[in-house]
């Protein structure tokens, strides 16, 4: 479906696909909503970001839209942005500390919008650092990582989110270091449920309708209460 362009800023939630623009630290942040359908629908929002826009990620990649689609078919309604720089949204790359205030700025939105709904964070690669760098600060109630980039980024000084917590990692990840994430994960004192994929690579080729089904699988008892 082709979202429908709506004011910047809208005062409500879209309740349909809706794109448009919110403000942001840095500029405009070109931004995607989309509703789960009423008989799945839960009382949850869940906000999604992309990989290293240095590096051409954008909320349009395929693995963020099917985790997306996989989010919301589970009865969460979502929300994508574009990060500064990238796309329509303006300022420039900031080596991941904007990007954490961007995504603070949208889920600002999303609260004031849904102010009783729970509040789920997801990142694919890049947006797995970036949402696991800010997921205690912004109290987030669910956070899932696709890929994280551990080895690449630093990981060490970052707060565990507290919260359920999913990480889907490809065994053959030709991007990130697979065995560098698993050692990262031994390492905490309260890992996050793993689901290591075989004979997969960083970008889910032909694997991604099954990515779709882990996600969906995982998260199953995590999923706030029904809508309606």
């Amino acid at each position: 479906m082709t979202p429908s362009a709506f004011p910047d800023d809208p005062a409500g939630f879209p309740d349909q696909a809706a794109s448009f623009a919110l403000a942001g630290p840095a500029g405009k942040l070109e931004t995607i909503s989309d509703v789960a359908e009423p008989a799945d629908a839960r009382r949850g929002v869940a906000v999604i970001c992309h990989p290293n826009p240095a590096q051409g990620g954008t909320m349009h990649n395929k693995v963020v839209t099917m985790l997306e689609r996989a989010l919301r078919e589970s009865g969460l309604d979502t929300v994508r942005f574009n990060f500064r720089g990238t796309g329509a949204s303006e300022g420039s790359y900031d080596n991941g500390e904007g990007e954490g205030e961007d995504l603070a700025a949208v889920v600002a939105w999303v609260r004031r919008t849904r102010p009783d709904d729970a509040l789920w964070l997801a990142g694919f690669s890049f947006g797995s650092y970036v949402t696991i760098r800010n997921a205690a600060a912004l109290q987030a109630e669910a956070l899932i990582s696709i890929a994280p980039p551990a080895g690449r980024w630093s990981f060490e000084s970052i707060a565990p989110p507290g919260c359920p917590w999913l990480v889907v990692m490809g065994e053959e990840d030709e991007v990130v270091e697979p065995q560098a994430v698993f050692d990262w994960i031994d390492g905490l004192e309260t890992p996050p449920e793993l689901v290591r994929m075989p004979e997969t690579g960083h970008f889910f080729h032909r694997r991604l309708m099954d990515l779709r089904g882990a996600v969906k699988h995982a998260v199953l008892d995590w999923l706030p209460p029904p809508r309606n």
